[in-house]
């Protein structure tokens, strides 16, 4: 374990982070190194794999339960497929579930199904796509990848028929063997994958004529998939078994990660919307009535008399609805416009306007005005 990359380390989470905790770290992160934002760098895209390997382990309990155990066992070397839960020895059957559990196989009859589970096929990673509206508000989405299939003649097994076998001499059909050491130590038994079968327990007699004994056929697929509302950039999605197929095993599975466009109008902050809503200088002023967008739709919002730019106003329950977290809050900023040219007319209204004005009725200028006069005995707004 000790040339092993520290998945906690690299999430920046502690050792009993919870799983909330892990998938919060795991989207921070997989949002800053995404490759999108990090074209050409090799370094970020590093790390963005490291990130997902790191989920991948902690995110799944009986992994997060194996790898635990090495950290905490250097020496025992790695396990793989993880520990369960055992909560003492009264939850296995008897010794020999013992020896199964961290070596992959018992001394039973049953040693030999142990050894072919352990058998997995590779996960295939795809990134999706989504706009964002699909993304805030769920969709269906269908598209076509080549995996390796089940071979469905002999249904993964390589042989005719998915009968055509005989069992295994070296290993009497239980997929592992016994080898003896003799050490300084004294003696010792480990087992070890059967090395004549590959831990199937049973060799090929007759090969399945339509996969040539490999099992798999290489194929395209088509997976269809309900992506609930909600999910953002460096969210996720598994399909079990929907992976690379292997020979007597259980095929891996398909990961698809999300990456969200932008939009123009909308910011996204996790489950909250940000607007900045710009208005004119008349309706600051005197107050008025704007139409707001929503996921949805627009509303009518009522702007008050007097608003300053920059003002921020939240309105709840508008913002992007999830099954999980319930629903966002949508978030006006105001940006008062000043208009970038006027005509002679409306020059003159102005500065009309702003001799008709006292500065008690501007109350930021009114203090600035009064701590530059009280500094240095001048007013920053007197007219030349």
């Amino acid at each position: 374990m000790a040339d092993k990359k520290n998945y906690y380390d690299i999430l920046g989470v502690d050792k009993k982070a919870t799983p909330d905790e892990i998938k919060s770290a795991y989207r921070k992160l997989a949002m800053k190194y995404h490759p999108d934002r990090n074209q050409g760098d090799e370094e970020a895209a590093e790390k963005f794999k490291e990130v997902n390997e790191a989920n991948e382990t902690l995110s799944d309990q009986q992994k997060r339960a194996a790898y635990d155990y090495e950290l905490e066992h250097p020496g025992m070397g790695g396990f793989g497929g993880g520990f369960g839960g055992f909560g003492g020895a009264g939850g296995f059957e008897d010794i020999s579930d013992i020896f199964s559990s961290f070596f992959g196989g018992g001394f039973g009859g049953g040693s030999g199904a142990r050894a072919q589970q352990s058998r997995v096929g590779e996960d295939i990673q795809r990134e999706m796509t989504l706009s964002f509206m699909d993304a805030a508000k769920g969709c269906r989405k269908t598209f076509a990848y080549t995996r390796n299939e089940p071979c469905t003649a002999c249904g993964a097994t390589g042989a005719k028929n998915g009968t055509a076998f005989e069992t295994c001499g070296k290993c009497q059909g239980k997929g592992i063997i016994q080898q003896v050491q003799n050490t300084m130590f004294g003696r010792t038994i480990r087992q070890v994958v059967c090395p004549d079968c590959g831990g199937l327990g049973k060799k090929i007699r007759e090969k399945c004529p339509d996969c040539k004994g490999k099992g798999t056929q290489r194929k395209e697929t088509e997976v269809t998939i309900d992506i609930p509302a909600g999910v953002d950039t460096g969210s996720y999605m598994k399909k079990r078994g929907m992976g690379q197929a292997v020979l007597g095993g259980t095929p891996g599975d398909l990961i698809i990660l999300f990456r969200v466009e932008p939009h123009k109008i909308f910011v996204r902050d996790r489950f909250d919307l940000r607007v900045d809503l710009p208005i004119s200088f008349m309706t600051a002023a005197l107050g008025g009535t704007v139409q707001v967008p929503t996921i949805d739709d627009t509303f009518e919002f009522t702007i008050p008399e007097g608003t300053q730019s920059g003002t921020v106003f939240t309105i709840r329950g508008k913002g992007i609805k999830s099954a999980r977290n319930g629903t966002g809050n949508l978030i006006l900023r105001v940006i008062v416009e000043v208009p970038s040219k006027l005509s002679k007319d409306q020059k003159k209204a102005l500065e009309k306007w702003e001799k008709d004005v006292d500065l008690k009725q501007c109350e930021r200028m009114k203090r600035y005005s009064d701590n530059v006069e009280s500094l240095y005995g001048k007013n920053p707004y007197a007219k030349k």
